[in-house]
């Protein structure tokens, strides 16, 4: 069957599979023309107090909730199920839906809870989505490709095993680009995933369908995935919080992949959230259920208490020298190191010494295979490379001595940089997480700030620094003498009346296996930036 055909019913299945109940009436429908969906709970009218007051509860308090029995299970996952469908109606966040099952699950776990009086897990009915590309049992994990429709899953990935029997409730899965490769969350199966605070951008890639769910309100904790910036990158366009853990923190074992195989640079799966503290909480719960039992590539490391070193010494990264940051990123990176500076920390310039070079080893290993992976998913359905994918499209194969050659100048690159990080005593790197606050859709061109970490394995946490693009502040670039071609086209579609009042995301870069660090300190950081005057 053509994949225009398998597309089309697969889109008509997963509108078939929202509730009728849960289907907005059309006369509450947004237009198309309001952009920012984000008020639709609060003020269509179409949830109840407690679903609203349910789905704006830190998953924290939801479990506090659900232990004391002063919410059930049951309640909780009806929530969030219904916020979902309607994020789905206002986004095209989603790509498989299973909300019987969970609201089901939910039934099992409050039965569970009303007869022995525990609760089965750390997670115990606290609903999780998940990234499309994780395997669940007896459901599609396309990545993307028409050729991988109705294909469900014979097998959980690990991650999955582990959250189920943690007691967490899983009840939908979320877009993803092609083989999870372009930084925005479209393909030739689902379509585009769109920003639910603003409509005509992009929720990011490849875990944007998890950004725009959780931006919305359609999830408190999601999980995605990063190897080159898939999780800090949606984060970064939908201002919530994530961290790219190093690989071995937490479970990847069977998951999906467009690349299989690929293991020069490793993908690494995390959290999302609007909050750091639940980030925080999924992070110790996952660490604390022991996966390396599970998982032969998990390191056997607890989740650890860490005292931060104040004042801290922060490298501050103003640009990669390859592409400037847009005048929103900059100046909030500018105003986050004043602010830091004037509670007495310490700030100096990092220089990006060896980030070309390692944004070029980044760029090999993806089309090592000469595309072939991609190919191979394509050509069943006579599925065409996306325009975004035209670097797999026209690859050449490496060869085996090759690609030897890569892994000797990737080592290292990485060890020069860890030399210099020691020399200059620093304890993290804040820069940028993308050049943009978010970007009209189609014009996400530039992952080199997220994706060179994903080959130094270091820990980066992106998060809101509390600031948004002003089109009155950040009118035009300063100064701006273009690093590259990359760089000017990037100026040239700047547009600051489209970005207007979007949050922007910073990012900030630990030590190799110190995620627990990387998380704290950007507690502090966050401390030092909050507002002094009562104001939130």
């Amino acid at each position: 069957m053509a994949w225009e055909s398998i597309a089309k019913k697969k889109r008509q299945a997963l509108k078939e599979s929202i509730p009728a109940e849960w289907v907005i009436p059309p006369t509450i429908f947004p237009p198309e023309d309001q952009l920012d969906v984000t008020t639709f709970p609060q003020r269509s009218g179409f949830f109840t107090d407690r679903e609203l007051e349910i789905t704006s509860t830190p998953a924290q308090s939801i479990l506090k909730h659900v232990s004391s029995a002063s919410w059930t299970a049951e309640e909780v996952a009806k929530a969030f199920c219904k916020a979902a469908a309607a994020a789905q109606q206002l986004t095209n966040c989603l790509s498989e839906i299973f909300f019987d099952r969970a609201i089901a699950q939910a039934e099992e776990l409050d039965a569970y809870f009303k007869e022995t009086g525990k609760t089965k897990g750390p997670f115990h009915g606290l609903p999780i989505s998940i990234k499309d590309n994780f395997n669940f049992i007896g459901y599609d994990s396309t990545v993307g490709f028409a050729s991988l429709v109705n294909d469900p899953a014979t097998h959980n990935s690990t991650m999955v095993d582990l959250l189920l029997d943690a007691g967490a409730v899983l009840y939908c899965k979320t877009n993803v680009p092609t083989a999870m490769m372009i930084a925005e969350s479209v393909n030739n199966v689902f379509g585009r995933t769109m920003n639910p605070r603003n409509r005509n951008l992009t929720s990011g890639g490849s875990s944007g369908g998890e950004s725009a769910l959780i931006a919305f309100g359609g999830s408190r904790i999601g999980i995605g995935t990063d190897i080159g910036g898939s999780l800090r990158i949606p984060a970064a366009c939908t201002g919530i919080f994530t961290i790219r853990p190093s690989f071995g923190r937490f479970p990847n074992f069977q998951t999906r992949s467009g690349l299989a195989g690929q293991e020069a640079v490793n993908s690494v799966n995390g959290p999302m959230a609007k909050t750091l503290e639940e980030i925080v909480l999924w992070a110790s719960t996952v660490v604390g259920q022991q996966p390396w039992l599970k998982d032969p590539k998990c390191l056997p490391i607890p989740w650890r208490p860490v005292e931060i070193r104040k004042p801290l010494k922060i490298g501050v990264l103003y640009n990669d020298g390859l592409v400037t940051p847009t005048p929103p990123v900059a100046r909030a990176l500018e105003e986050t190191v004043k602010k830091l500076k004037a509670v007495g920390h310490e700030l100096v310039t990092w220089a990006p010494t060896e980030h070309k070079g390692l944004l070029n080893l980044l760029s090999q290993m993806f089309v090592a295979d000469g595309g072939k992976s991609v190919r191979k998913l394509l050509e069943p359905t006579g599925e065409p490379f996306r325009p975004e994918m035209a670097m797999y499209s026209e690859a050449k194969e490496l060869g085996v001595h090759e690609m030897w050659q890569v892994h000797l100048e990737r080592n290292a690159l990485c060890k020069s940089y860890l030399d210099r990080w020691n020399e200059a005593g620093i304890d993290a790197v804040l820069c940028p997480a993308t050049p943009y606050s978010t970007v009209e859709h189609g014009k996400f061109a530039y992952v080199g700030y997220t994706g060179v970490f994903n080959v130094l394995d270091y820990p980066a946490v992106s998060f809101p620094c509390g600031l948004k693009a002003d089109k009155s502040l950040d009118a035009r670039y300063a100064n701006h003498q273009p690093f590259s071609d990359v760089d000017a086209g990037i100026r040239n579609d700047y547009s600051a009346d489209a970005v207007h009042g979007m949050p922007i995301n910073l990012q900030l870069v630990g030590r190799r296996l110190e995620d627990e660090s990387a998380l704290a300190m950007v507690d502090v950081i966050l401390k030092a930036l909050a507002p002094t005057d009562g104001t939130k």
